[in-house]
């Protein structure tokens, strides 16, 4: 009897003891957590940097269990692999911005199939997503690069475009886009070669710009989509004292760029902040997994009112860039 009542009681304490959690007592309270995940195209690069502070604000503020993943470099098998695993994984939703917006066709079907939400950023015409979050009209922005470019070259010479790569869905749309409107509103600017794929790659951006020079003594600008294109074009014109020479404007984050757009190296940036594109594709995310509706007119926390068109949420959120104001946006 003495020896029972021990071991009742032993089991009795250890009960009552605060620090005592039974296997899989946390878990419960972790099941009642969404977990929503960010695949972007590359990591450890300033710009997804950014993004991941608006992701973990997300998972901050709205108190999901949200993080970001990204491949080495920007390969697309590689981001396949990462959505795939996270199927496996069972997340609750998954937010992309595509490196190849066709190669994850497959993959995005099979996360919706198992009742995962996916969301994307930079990909609009993206099949099989829910939805597609932009923080810019993409056309007004593919536009306005060419104004700019316009402004500094003074709408005539000859001038390039690089991407990120030949798939990034919106870097080639801003492309199209813009290469369009030049040939109609600008004649006298010529572009002078197809567009070349190194916009998530600062040192080779600087080398394909150094080949440009070398191929086309008389280039007078280059668009860079990618935000570390147009700083790797800077430094190539740096390099070569051809600062006055060429004109280049782009994508960038005003941080990483100030010290181009300072010394006249780069001429203008044009962008929206990542940060809050990260915040935005979780907070979408979130509503859908709540059972609400995506409505016209909804508004983001911090971003101001959406317009929704089909499966595409826009925000007008575009700034620009130059060295008298790189140092006030904070990123």
């Amino acid at each position: 009897m003495k020896k029972g009542f021990l071991v009742v009681a032993v089991i009795a304490l250890i009960l009552l003891t605060p620090s005592f959690v039974f296997a899989g007592g946390g878990s419960d309270a972790d099941d009642d957590v969404y977990e929503i995940a960010t695949v972007v195209k590359i990591t450890g690069i300033p710009w997804f940097n950014r993004m991941e502070v608006g992701v973990n604000r997300a998972a901050e503020e709205l108190g999901v269990n949200a993080y970001q993943i990204g491949p080495a470099d920007a390969d697309p098998a590689q981001q396949v692999r990462m959505v795939e695993d996270l199927i496996s994984k069972g997340v609750d939703a998954i937010c992309v911005t595509p490196n190849d917006a066709t190669a994850l066709e497959p993959v995005f079907n099979r996360a919706r199939e198992a009742g995962i939400i996916i969301i994307t950023h930079e990909s609009p015409d993206q099949k099989g997503k829910d939805f597609d979050i932009e923080l810019i009209d993409n056309e007004n922005f593919g536009r306005h690069h060419w104004d700019m470019l316009a402004k500094y070259m003074g709408e005539s010479g000859q001038f390039a475009v690089f991407v990120g790569s030949l798939t990034v869905p919106l870097h080639n749309l801003w492309a199209d886009v813009g290469i369009a409107y030049a040939a109609d509103k600008y004649p006298g600017m010529e572009l002078v070669t197809e567009r070349i794929p190194c916009g998530e790659d600062q040192e080779l951006s600087k080398q394909r710009t150094l080949e440009l020079l070398q191929a086309y003594p008389d280039l007078k600008g280059i668009v860079g989509f990618g935000s570390l294109g147009p700083p790797g074009a800077a430094q190539a014109l740096r390099e070569k004292g051809l600062i006055d020479e060429v004109s280049i404007v782009g994508t960038v984050l005003p941080a990483h760029a100030a010290q181009y757009l300072k010394d006249g190296s780069m001429d203008h940036g044009i962008l929206w902040d990542p940060g809050d594109a990260g915040f935005a594709m979780t907070w979408i995310a979130l509503q859908l997994l709540e059972g609400k509706t995506i409505k016209d007119g909804m508004k983001v926390p911090g971003m101001g009112t959406t317009v929704l068109d089909g499966d595409v949420i826009k925000v007008d959120a575009m700034i620009d860039i130059t060295g008298d104001n790189a140092d006030d946006f904070g990123f």
